[in-house]
């Protein structure tokens, strides 16, 4: 606790040692002296205070209800953020051109525009798409989102067929006109045997079972109209093949079974009423650069696909269908 010196009262006194005046205040002995600061310190300390005075003039800094003010010099990081988005823009506005005047199908005749769409799409599918489809774009089993980097589509894979999905959207609830296609639940259709049946023979299509007659008959009867006698699929209706090893709600006989039983399928919005059309384009060009794409040879892959890891140590990329 801080006391006065004996004697001294609130009065002031010289310490003799250093000839600076003390402030009465003594702890264990140990005077407390009235060091003055250094000038240099003062003045910029006086330098600082007189600056905030004028910054708060010049620039936005009292806070109001709804804004801040405004300052004399009508600056706001708001407003420079918005001349740089213009800037932007305007640098932008030759490739957006091109892209408009280009038939989607006709984007890789023009390989330097091709490439500046790809990295434009780039841009975009990190903003829209990688929340579904992943940062590498190797979608999801467990979520059944679609793998973009292997050469498996329900659709079709050329530039035209990724474009029409990206711009209009998959089984889209208010507009059954577009893509729609539904695999109906045969749950309560088939008994125990009957299903374990088909699920084999479904898992016998691309090598990972025996065949049998009992599921080959109810293949045929229920699956064969929309996936083909050999499983090949109809990319007409977005039935999927089922002799590669491409899945994308898992290639388990549980999982196959499942599928049979309760279908799930997955719905994308429709881009083409959220994105303007130039940014479609540029949505399409990255999407087909993944490495699945169709309908032209590949011989500048711009963006290489990184890896997915499973638990298990295995490369997953490829492992799912679209």
């Amino acid at each position: 606790m801080a006391n006065e010196t004996p004697g001294q009262g609130p009065g002031k006194r010289i310490d003799e040692p250093t000839g600076t005046e003390t402030v009465g205040h003594e702890w264990d002995g140990i005077e407390e002296l009235n060091t003055p600061l250094p000038r240099w310190w003062l003045w910029t300390f006086y330098l600082c205070i007189a600056w905030s005075v004028v910054y708060v003039i010049a620039y936005p800094a009292w806070p109001l209800v709804n804004k801040a003010t405004a300052g004399v010099l009508e600056w706001s990081s708001r407003g420079e953020l918005s001349k740089e988005l213009d800037a932007r823009a305007l640098e932008q506005q030759g490739l957006r051109e091109q892209l408009a005047a280009t038939p989607v199908a006709n984007l890789r005749d023009n390989p330097a525009l091709f490439r500046q769409a790809v990295a434009g799409g780039n841009a975009a599918f990190k903003l829209h798409c990688l929340q579904c489809h992943g940062s590498g774009g190797a979608g999801s089993q467990t979520l059944g989102y679609p793998n973009l980097n292997d050469d498996a589509w329900l659709w079709g894979g050329d530039l035209e067929a990724i474009h029409y999905s990206i711009d209009r959207g998959i089984r889209q609830p208010d507009n059954n006109e577009l893509r729609q296609s539904i695999m109906p639940a045969f749950e309560g259709i088939f008994d125990a045997g009957q299903l374990d049946a088909v699920a084999e023979h479904v898992l016998s299509l691309s090598g990972k079972a025996d065949g049998n007659a009992v599921g080959a008959q109810i293949y045929a009867d229920n699956c064969l109209a929309c996936h083909g006698a050999t499983g090949e699929g109809d990319r007409s209706v977005g039935a999927p093949r089922l002799n590669d090893a491409i899945w994308l709600r898992g290639q388990t006989k549980d999982a196959i079974k499942q599928q049979i039983l309760n279908p799930r399928m997955g719905v994308m919005p429709a881009w083409g009423d959220r994105l303007d059309p130039e940014t479609v384009k540029m949505l399409t060009a990255y999407v087909h650069s993944r490495g699945g794409g169709e309908g032209a040879e590949q011989t500048e892959p711009e963006i290489v696909a990184e890896p997915i890891m499973g638990a298990d140590g295995e490369v997953e990329n490829g492992e799912q269908q679209r």
